[in-house]
């Protein structure tokens, strides 16, 4: 009888390991910057089916950069927890350090198991205050780990040089124009060091306002609203509730309670199954 191959415990994690950086690192890379009525939410995506950036409950929002299917299958599971748990409870007891614990326990349950392979994911989940000092941001890396961030943090492909950037040039009280400006220009950066221009209509720009009205704060920023922004010179950038033609206030995502979008438990993923987002 041959001996049975042995792996130490030690070297399994660390090929899982592995093998989960190199599936996140071929997706695009997105940010989540703090600035003085919110946190925004922004990422080169050229689809306009696929989204990285959602809402999970009022003022809380989920950001994934990795394999499509898989983080849409977290979401969908936190927007079910998120509802799930405000109906029971109170809205106020659906919080982002208590979505992250969940998202952590799955990550972890997954990662350690020798049955599957680990997920090529890694998260953002962010939920925004009464003040900036009431912001949280969770990031969550493919082994289930939380890691508390404070001012930006950025995941993805070339996420460590786009962290050192903004690290050097985020501020506290930063406008919404000076912040969506500093994630695009981080976003540009390659690894040679080189820049390249990404045009407004390849972002995914979406943003938890503290000033909005309504009781949800997440919001989608398109159309000309992204323009004039990009443009803006930062003392006068427009709010972010101004009209523009492609105003999200008029889509349900933006004005219906939050539940899961339909059909999303199948989601339109590419025909390989493989895309990174």
């Amino acid at each position: 009888m041959s001996t049975p191959f042995y792996v130490s415990p030690q070297q399994a994690m660390a090929d899982r390991a592995e093998y989960a950086r190199k599936g996140i690192a071929r997706g695009r890379s997105l940010v989540v910057l703090q600035f003085a009525d919110g946190i925004v939410f922004v990422g080169e995506n050229p689809s306009r089916a696929l989204h990285k950036f959602s809402e999970i409950y009022d003022r809380i929002g989920f950001a994934a950069a990795g394999k499509y299917n898989e983080y849409e299958n977290l979401r969908i599971g936190g927007v079910r927890y998120a509802d799930l748990r405000g109906y029971t409870y109170d809205r106020d007891d659906v919080t982002a350090r208590g979505l992250a614990n969940v998202y952590a326990q799955t990550l972890g349950t997954i990662f350690s198991s020798a049955a599957e392979k680990p997920y090529e994911v890694e998260l953002v989940v962010a939920e925004v205050g009464a003040g900036p000092e009431g912001d949280q941001i969770y990031r969550l890396p493919h082994d289930g780990s939380i890691v508390d961030e404070h001012g930006s943090v950025a995941v993805g492909g070339n996420a460590e040089q786009i962290s050192s950037f903004l690290d050097q040039r985020h501020r506290d009280g930063m406008s919404l124009a000076e912040a969506l400006k500093l994630a695009v220009q981080a976003l540009s950066r390659e690894a040679n060091g080189n820049e390249r221009e990404i045009p407004a209509e390849r972002l995914e720009v979406a943003v938890l306002d503290r000033t909005r009205p309504q009781q949800r704060k997440f919001k989608r920023i398109v159309g000309r609203q992204l323009t004039r922004l990009l443009d803006a010179d930062g003392a006068g950038a427009t709010p972010t509730d101004a009209p523009s033609d492609t105003e999200e206030a008029d889509t349900p995502e933006a004005d219906t309670p939050a539940t899961e979008t339909p059909g999303t438990d199948t989601p339109a993923s590419p025909t390989d199954g493989t895309t990174q987002e």
